[in-house]
């Protein structure tokens, strides 16, 4: 008895389910972009090593060019398209385009995915290569230019716009950090902007 190699599958993607008929092999990337035309994820090296095509799956970094899009059912999944809140940018979008973080643009979708869950986890107190003290009681590192260059080393930009780029991750860190800061002060009835 041959097994099936295709199912329809329900994506959960930026708040919508879509239901589609996918072989077991379509990487995410390849359902996203050739079967829902949610094409602000871009391909690039298809291999997993520029981080062109990372999206948030349950809030985590992932590049989705690796991901099989079966093994995404039930997870919530963030493209660029889904992280604005509606007209209002994500911080990290409006720091990217504050500081110029971008050039030709192609690889901003996936650094601004990266970004979003990088500073998550940097608050979460994960620890990177460059951290000096990775004790959990020490806390988060401070989010030094050479964390920030660290932690989004993933994300390659052919452009070279790294220095505008570090500083846009800064200031959207920063935001994040004050926003937890007063969410804490009011008790928690403000909500975080990331």
């Amino acid at each position: 008895m041959a097994l099936s190699t295709s199912s329809v599958i329900t994506l959960k993607i930026n708040g919508e389910k879509h239901t589609l008929p996918v072989d077991h092999r379509t990487t995410l990337l390849d359902a996203l972009r050739e079967r829902l035309d949610l094409t602000g994820t871009k391909k690039g090296c298809d291999q997993g090593q520029c981080g062109a095509c990372t999206v948030l799956l349950d809030g985590r970094r992932a590049v989705a060019c690796l991901q099989l899009a079966v093994a995404a059912e039930g997870r919530e999944i963030t493209t660029i398209e889904g992280v604005a809140d509606g007209e209002r940018l994500h911080p990290v979008q409006q720091a990217f385009l504050d500081l110029d973080g971008f050039q030709c643009g192609y690889c901003t979708p996936g650094q601004i995915c990266s970004a979003i869950g990088m500073i998550e986890e940097h608050a979460a107190g994960w620890p990177s290569a460059v951290t000096e003290d990775v004790r959990p009681q020490a806390g988060p590192p401070p989010l030094t230019a050479d964390e920030i260059r660290e932690r989004m080393s993933g994300n390659l930009c052919r452009c070279g716009a790294y220095v505008a780029i570090v500083e846009a991750v800064a200031r959207a860190a920063e935001a994040h950090t004050n926003a937890s800061d007063e969410d804490a002060a009011t008790g928690g009835t403000k909500e975080a902007v990331i």
